[in-house]
């Protein structure tokens, strides 16, 4: 038995909707093994799928094949997260925010931001 990987990723609830998760196969921002894939692939058991949702990397193994959403504890059941850490407070708030609406950075701040990214 197989189940596509639009499917699979929206029921363990990595995606809200079923279309975000078929956008975001479109997009490149699934990988089942290692491999771009369209929303229609078809996902088994053993199967590692990587996913970037909101500027975090998952990486689940494939347990169970679940096609309708279930609740987030049968949710888990269904594979084993091997994700990274999320990034520590500290570091998100040492990130410098722009506000809302202030327009194109300046060549300043753009060499900052280039610098703390290690691109200079």
């Amino acid at each position: 038995m197989s189940t596509r990987i639009d499917a699979w990723v929206w029921s363990v609830r990595l995606f809200k909707t079923r279309s975000a998760a078929a956008e975001a196969c479109r997009a490149g921002h699934v990988k089942l093994n290692d491999a771009t894939v369209k929303p229609a692939q078809a996902v088994s058991v053993g199967d590692t799928v990587r996913a970037w949702v909101n500027h975090r990397e998952y990486v689940y193994e494939v347990t169970a094949l679940v096609s309708k959403r279930v609740g987030a504890p049968v949710a888990r059941q269904c594979y084993i997260d091997h994700s990274p850490p999320p990034p520590s407070k500290e570091l998100l708030s040492s990130i410098p925010q722009r506000d809302r609406g202030a327009g194109r950075p300046t060549k300043k701040e753009r060499r900052e931001t280039d610098r703390l990214r290690g691109r200079a």
